[in-house]
């Protein structure tokens, strides 16, 4: 196992490497004064472009242009975003910590009901509580996410309040309320809140939270628990399950120390496939309620044209799904001892 993860670690630069150049080939179809966005670091050098050309050598074979932009991303050097008014790297520093809290507050019930509701389905096939799961997952493959979130707005922000305010707010938070409470406003605000035993401020940062994790329940549990049942059904059908009974073990044993995590191997796919669209951040959800992530910022640079913002998030993207998906392999052979890696 530990050679396997010493050759991955050792292959991140190999697959970062060829992301770079499908990500740089895109930016040959552009024209060279809009690629000299994705050399700037302030607004005053907009001004300055066919200079940037000049320097950068944006007119001259691909192989330099592909050096120069190189040497600029290993410098953090993403570029100047136009929507967001500052440099590309510095946007997403400042909204990663948003979209890294929204996603572990809402991995954790996504995987817990979904995982919970597709074994149920599973040990209790073509019952009522199978069936009553399957139409909710129907559902939840059918309902857009922006459908969902308005609709949670339309109900818990606009309808219900309680003394004249929503009932659940939207964004990250109010900024009247952190200055009241000299609390930052940027940064990772719920974790800060929660480890300095800040509840007052918890609370208010969670409660804005509910929303937009209800939202990604309802569109993202039904996945998972459909996989979930499929793998519990082909494991509780297996020769193992039969000889268990045999010897007289307990249902609730073969179920949760066998069956389960057999049933898991293919979940753990899922689960990393869904983590990498909620730290890549969930553009529609994000937009939908006002929540400064960096899916809200890649949606804001592509309705924009911001072509270095585009780019930038498609970099941070790509490195985020190389290490997850890192993390998926290791974590087959932490569940299933049969898998090894030689």
């Amino acid at each position: 196992m530990l050679i396997f993860i010493v050759r991955r670690i050792l292959q991140l630069p190999l697959v970062l490497f060829g992301v770079s150049i499908l990500i740089f080939g895109v930016t040959q179809f552009l024209a060279p004064d809009v690629r000299a966005a994705s050399y700037i670091t302030s607004e005053k050098q907009l001004s300055q472009l066919p200079a940037i050309i000049e320097r950068y050598g944006l007119d001259k074979s691909v192989f330099v242009q592909y050096g120069n932009w190189l040497g600029n991303v290993f410098q953090g050097n993403l570029g100047w975003s136009a929507s967001a008014r500052v440099p590309v790297a510095e946007a997403l520093a400042n909204r990663l910590p948003a979209t890294l809290e929204l996603t572990f507050f809402a991995i954790i019930p996504i995987v817990f009901f979904g995982v919970l509701a597709g074994m149920i389905s599973g040990v209790q096939r073509n019952k009522w509580p199978d069936q009553i799961n399957r139409v909710l997952a129907i559902f939840s493959f059918s309902l857009p996410s922006f459908v969902v979130g308005i609709t949670l707005i339309a109900v818990f922000y606009g309808t219900l309040k309680i003394n004249g305010n929503p009932f659940l707010p939207i964004g990250r938070a109010n900024d009247l309320f952190l200055l009241v409470n000299d609390y930052p406003s940027s940064g990772f605000l719920i974790f800060k809140a929660l480890f300095t035993g800040n509840w007052e401020v918890f609370g208010h940062l969670m409660l804005r939270l509910v929303l937009p994790i209800v939202t990604l329940m309802v569109v993202l549990t039904g996945a998972l628990m459909r996989v979930v049942r499929s793998s519990m059904i082909d494991q509780l059908e297996q020769d193992y399950v039969r000889t268990a009974k045999a010897k007289g073990l307990a249902a609730q044993r073969i179920t949760f120390k066998h069956v389960l995590r057999n049933a898991l191997i293919p979940v753990i796919t899922l689960v990393g496939g869904l983590l990498y669209n909620l730290v890549s951040g969930v553009t529609i959800t994000e937009t939908v309620f006002n929540y400064p992530g960096v899916g809200a910022f890649a949606g804001q640079a592509a309705v924009q044209v911001d072509i270095p913002g585009v780019l930038g998030f498609a970099l941070f993207a790509a490195l985020s799904i190389t290490l997850i998906n890192l993390v998926v392999d290791i974590l087959y052979g932490v569940v299933d001892p049969r898998i090894r890696y030689d």
